[in-house]
């Protein structure tokens, strides 16, 4: 049985590649040599644009022995709401599931509250205090949205 080397990769796919990794290294080139600025996030943004908050609530999200979600207002230590094991309000809970993630990767226990934030321009954000992510739940539908924007001061609300 011979081997013949010539039939191991065809000349185009090679060129192909070639053509591929020298259009890489150019486009990043050209970003770099321009001064393209890089994207900015959705609270650098807000910062330099000096959009302030419209309503912004302080919230705190611990589990209760029966699987439901307790979510209590700091300021006024009232509970905001609770989310029943079963609710339709996945998206609350997998939200907090992934914050609550990071923060045991932190160290960080759930003690510290968040910050619900509607801001004027009418983007809604979650910030973890201890951590300072940052959330933009805008950015996920106007139903999962909503979900959140309840937890706001009905006065306030979208």
């Amino acid at each position: 049985m011979s081997h013949d080397h010539a039939t191991m990769l065809p000349r185009g796919t090679i060129a192909l590649t070639g053509a591929l990794v020298l259009f890489a290294i150019g486009a990043t080139a050209a970003v770099r040599i321009t001064g393209t600025p890089l994207a900015a996030s959705p609270t650098a943004l807000r910062a330099a644009e000096r959009v302030a908050p419209a309503a912004s609530r302080t919230l705190r999200f611990s589990d209760r022995a029966d699987g439901a979600v307790v979510i209590e207002d700091v300021g006024s230590g009232s509970v905001a709401q609770v989310i029943e094991p079963g609710q339709q309000t996945g998206f609350i809970r997998g939200v907090m599931r992934g914050l609550a993630r990071e923060r045991r990767m932190k160290g960080v226990g759930e003690g510290p509250p968040f910050a619900l934030t509607l801001w004027r321009d009418g983007q809604l954000s979650l910030t973890d205090t201890a951590t300072g992510r940052s959330i933009e739940l805008t950015a996920f539908g106007a139903s999962n949205r909503a979900a959140f924007a309840a937890l706001l001061p009905t006065e306030t609300q979208p």
